[in-house]
């Protein structure tokens, strides 16, 4: 319901995302970082000794972005918690960084993201582009085949991965973990295109979505350049 109408639906997906709760931290004069959230440094210590922070309320370095940014996300929470008992306790660790993986159920859809949008990736200043495609999850005469979706995000004079967003009903999972694993090592299209990536019949095509989606995007980039 609106201010002016009654929309029929059968569901409503509110999208309305979340901010840290730093009060404590302000009260502290813990410095707050540009996202709204706690500044940390790799070791996840605050701007005061002594103290740490991890999790919901911390920024977390960005690997994509280069930079530190609001990933509120329970892995990202868990391995930030763990980096920070660590010192807390006098030991030495360190936090990598995240690229922003995440995968969802929506009802037989699963759905899942990992490093920047297209639209983000250009609003942080990357000249990116992306390529869509779609591919079958096995071997099209398997049974248990399934389209998927891929879209892959890459920065056009690098050709360098910036981030995968994908839909389907089967294997999309294990597919965005493999962009999640690419752009920790700043992969480029062509690395991704070179992956000896496991085939058999009732897993995955001769050629997995995600090299197709590759390829699709070298052969983009290329026309685009000439």
């Amino acid at each position: 319901m609106t201010q002016d109408h009654v929309l029929p639906a059968d569901i409503i997906i509110f999208g309305i995302g979340g901010r840290p709760n730093v009060a404590l931290a302000e009260a502290a004069g813990i410095r707050i970082g540009t996202t709204g959230a706690i500044a940390v440094d790799v070791e996840q210590r605050t701007s005061i000794p002594n103290i740490w922070a991890a999790g919901a309320v911390a920024e977390v370095f960005h690997l994509a972005l280069q930079k530190h940014t609001y990933v509120p996300l329970a892995t990202t929470a868990n391995k930030q918690g763990r980096i920070a008992g660590i010192n807390a306790a006098g030991g030495l660790a360190r936090f990598g960084g995240v690229v922003g993986t995440a995968v969802v159920k929506t009802f037989d859809l699963t759905i899942a993201h990992t490093g920047l949008t297209q639209k983000y990736a250009q609003y942080a200043g990357f000249d990116a582009d992306a390529v869509l495609i779609k591919a079958s999850s096995r071997a099209y005469y398997m049974q248990g085949s399934q389209p998927i979706h891929v879209k892959l995000v890459y920065e056009k004079r690098s050709q360098r991965v910036l981030g995968a967003q994908m839909i389907g009903k089967d294997g999309v999972a294990k597919r965005i973990d493999v962009v999640a694993a690419a752009l920790k090592s700043a992969w480029t299209l062509r690395d991704i295109v070179n992956l000896d990536l496991s085939y058999a019949p009732p897993f995955a095509p001769v050629w997995d979505p995600l090299l197709v989606a590759a390829n699709a995007a070298i052969r983009q980039a290329f026309y685009r350049a000439n």
